[in-house]
């Protein structure tokens, strides 16, 4: 009986203690995917571009990036108020510019990644032929859609070339605007609006046409990221923006139309 005692008490022991070690185990693992989690700001003309070179550095670091995409000042905003991002990836250097002059990112890792371009695009069943500008003025074209031009930079650079080309206050009647560059491509894809002002790294040929707008009639829009200060990932964040710029994140960024610096 004695003997029949004791190994039950061995088995539920054993059983116990499989059980505390698989817990640990577990705990040690989930600590250790904590670490390797890196969380992007990223302007919304990114994501396209951004999603597929996330998707390799993951593969190499075995990291877990989690994207934001938005509207580069409303996530200007949401950082100078500690949401808790890593990297800040803007459309707009200004942005990163504001950021480091409250002492909220990192310096030396504030690096100009592309400059991007925007074009005006329409659905291919698109009676309407627009082209250029001033086709926008046309009486079939009822409304426009762009970024909203105070928060979003690729929206700035469309008031921008409306203003040089002289149509900006003709148009205002017809104007529509997107919280980002994205929601203005969901503008035309669902046919609210007859024409709309994009980036080119979210243009795809199946979706939409596109007519490039020239860039000297908008201020270049050079694109900053930088490390925030506050990040608890500083040398995976460091090793994102290397990445972005190299062998691999480069001919991705240039494939989606963007100009990276050497």
């Amino acid at each position: 009986m004695k003997t029949f005692t004791f190994k039950v008490l061995a088995i539920i022991t054993l059983f116990l203690l499989i059980i505390f070690i698989n817990s640990a185990c577990s705990t040690e693992y989930n600590e250790i995917a904590d670490k390797l989690e890196l969380k992007v700001a990223a302007a919304s003309d990114l994501t396209l571009a951004f999603t597929e070179v996330g998707s390799l550095f993951e593969e190499e670091t075995g990291a877990t990036i989690t994207f934001s995409f938005g509207s580069t000042g409303q996530l200007a905003d949401q950082i100078a108020n500690g949401a808790p991002f890593n990297v800040f990836a803007a459309a707009n250097i200004k942005f990163v510019d504001q950021l480091n002059e409250k002492d909220l990112i990192f310096p030396d890792t504030q690096t100009t990644y592309a400059f991007g371009r925007i074009g005006i695009a329409t659905l291919p069943d698109q009676p309407i032929v627009i082209e250029k500008l001033e086709d926008l003025l046309q009486p079939e074209v009822v409304k426009v859609a762009i970024a909203n031009p105070d928060h979003a930079p690729y929206g700035l650079a469309a008031k921008q070339a409306l203003e040089t080309v002289g149509i900006w206050e003709e148009l205002q009647g017809k104007l529509v605007y997107g919280r980002n560059i994205s929601d203005t491509l969901a503008f035309i894809e669902t046919g609210n609006v007859e024409a709309g002002i994009i980036a080119l790294s979210l243009y795809q040929e199946d979706i939409v046409n596109f007519h490039m707008i020239e860039e000297n009639l908008h201020t270049p829009l050079e694109q900053s990221i930088a490390v925030i200060n506050e990040t608890n990932q500083e040398e995976l964040s460091r090793k994102f923006i290397d990445f972005i710029m190299g062998p691999v994140g480069k001919p991705i960024m240039e494939s989606y139309g963007f100009v990276v610096p050497e």
